[in-house]
């Protein structure tokens, strides 16, 4: 096993992919993620990816997302994200991406909650996994990129200079030290530490306990966001997803009357509070999803993969309301990150979910996390190929190999450190009403 390489990307997802493509293809790669390749949130993402139309776009859009973001989101970085989404949508269908598009060929826009107009580009409902697979096929083809699965970064490596390294475990917990001159994380949110949440159970804010052990900076640990439609289950495990587009296509929410009690397309925060507000009212643990101004046909086409996960859970689309409930699905805030993904310390850059640029401000709109992933992922690895020939290659005494690989507890304390982090905070936009820890341990 090579212990050097030029960078190492924790995680698989759209940012740590989309960042390994944009290497050079001389550099040596490392890519690790906890569990499968697939198994990130990045593949679970069912809507779309946003697209600035064209000029006349731009207020709206740029209005829409600090709107969505309660007014809290950082200029430049909307100003950025939304005037680089054309040169990023043309990458990914260059890289092979299949978007929906009309007979004559040209791209399908659909629109969800907090959206003034129809923006959003998709395939069927399951755009996240037709982006990530097919940047999973990309990396696999390049020779420089080593990919190891069920690898856990346990910490980073750090001295006077900065970040050079990761220590890593395998699942039976054998610890190894990996150096490079810079690291990049990718590792997503922290909905695994919650009871109810629509992300994989192995996204735990690893990074987070970290960045807190090492003293990096983090922002906004509380902003935590919930999305107001989830399939009701009492079954464990995550939580399915009812996209937000379903309502863009004309879905409604009722009621046990079955009466409309909200606009479904405003931002999610408030059609959550919405949702919490008429439980809360009824004694209920769901509200109900109707889309039956579609015809199965129109559903089946327009949404396969929901229709047939309802059809598994007995419900029909086509003939009846579903009930759904809130649960938590997005980390607005993470680990502090300017423009270019740089964080608090040297060598170390943060992207996607995991990283806070401000981008989102309180409270993301619909269908910017993709874009926003990628669009950073790429100004992080430019920079990063700026600095690159200056950073000496870095090594490893051995006091500090045995002080990297000395056994230590950390799972449970990690865990705590999280949560009392968000909770130090106030716990806006229900982080305290869904702050339930997994009882599992």
């Amino acid at each position: 096993m090579n212990t050097n390489y030029d960078v190492i990307i924790v995680g698989t997802g759209a940012a740590g992919l989309f960042a390994a493509l944009q290497l050079p293809r001389d550099y040596r790669v490392l890519m690790i993620t906890k569990d499968e390749i697939e198994n990130s949130d990045s593949y679970l993402a069912q809507g779309g990816i946003c697209c600035l139309l064209g000029d006349k776009d731009y207020d709206g859009y740029f209005e829409d997302t600090m709107k969505a973001g309660r007014y809290e989101n950082n200029k430049e970085s909307v100003r950025i994200m939304i005037q680089s989404s054309q040169q990023i949508i043309q990458e990914l269908i260059d890289f092979g991406v299949d978007f929906e598009r009309d007979q004559d060929g040209k791209l399908l826009y659909t629109r969800e909650g907090g959206h003034s107009r129809f923006r959003i580009l998709y395939h069927q409902d399951i755009t996240g996994k037709e982006i990530t697979s097919t940047l999973i096929a990309r990396v696999k083809e390049r020779s420089n990129i080593t990919i190891r699965t069920f690898t856990t970064m346990i910490d980073l490596i750090i001295d006077q200079e900065g970040c050079k390294g990761i220590v890593i475990a395998d699942r039976d917990d054998h610890k190894e030290w990996i150096l490079a001159k810079q690291v990049v994380l990718a590792t997503g949110g922290l909905g695994g530490l919650f009871v109810h949440s629509t992300n994989f159970r192995h996204i735990t804010g690893d990074s987070f306990a970290i960045a807190i052990r090492n003293q990096i900076e983090l922002e906004h640990l509380n902003y935590i966001q919930i999305h107001p439609t989830t399939l009701f289950s009492r079954k464990e495990g995550r939580r399915f997803l009812i996209s937000e587009s379903v309502r863009g296509e004309g879905a409604v929410l009722l009621n046990s009357k079955k009466e409309r009690f909200v606009n479904e397309l405003l931002p999610r925060d408030v059609v959550t509070a919405a949702i919490k507000d008429e439980m809360e009212k009824e004694g209920s643990e769901y509200v109900y999803l109707s889309i039956k101004h579609m015809d199965k046909n129109e559903i089946a086409h327009r949404f396969p993969n929901i229709y047939q996960r309802c059809l598994d859970e007995g419900y029909d689309l086509a003939k009846e309301p579903i009930p759904v409930t809130p649960a938590q699905h997005y980390l607005m805030g993470g680990i502090r990150a300017g423009v270019n993904g740089e964080t608090s310390m040297n060598h170390l850059y943060a992207v996607g979910e995991v990283a806070c640029n401000g981008v989102h401000g309180a409270n993301r709109l619909a269908s910017n996390s993709l874009l926003e992933s990628l669009v950073f992922a790429k100004r992080a690895v430019q920079k990063i190929t700026e600095n690159q020939e200056g950073i000496r290659t870095p090594v490893l005494n051995e006091c500090e190999k045995k002080q990297y690989l000395a056994p230590s507890e950390r799972k449970r304390a990690d865990r705590k450190l999280i949560l009392d982090e968000i909770k130090r905070k106030d716990g806006v936009f229900y982080a305290k009403w869904c702050d339930q820890e997994d009882k599992r341990g």
